[in-house]
């Protein structure tokens, strides 16, 4: 299944370990919600990927996209210095860019 431009910016930045682009992908009033925590806007994004995200080093193995279209949720293997094992991201796709990435078991 193909993944929207606005997830793979995210995804590739992850991959690149790139902060800056990887706050990018969001609207500026784009949020992250990790397992119930919220993170609004470029700040608390940015401060979020730096403690639990990029500079812990993650890594997304054998991804795939478990419901396609908006919201998109992709399956994915984290591994790095933070939380290690399966998670779930499902991301809300608003004007070309990322309203909400969501994580979940």
């Amino acid at each position: 299944m193909e993944i929207p431009a606005a997830v793979q910016r995210a995804l590739t930045a992850i991959d690149e370990q790139d902060n800056d682009a990887f706050v990018a992908a969001f609207a500026p009033d784009g949020y992250v919600n990790d397992w119930g925590r919220e993170f609004r806007g470029p700040d608390q994004i940015r401060s979020w990927s730096q403690n639990e995200l990029i500079g812990k080093q993650a890594t997304f193995t054998d991804t795939q996209v478990t419901v396609a279209g908006s919201p998109l949720t992709i399956l994915t293997q984290v591994g790095g210095k933070g939380f290690n094992g399966p998670s779930h991201f499902t991301f809300a796709i608003a004007d070309d860019q990322l309203a909400s990435m969501t994580i979940t078991a």
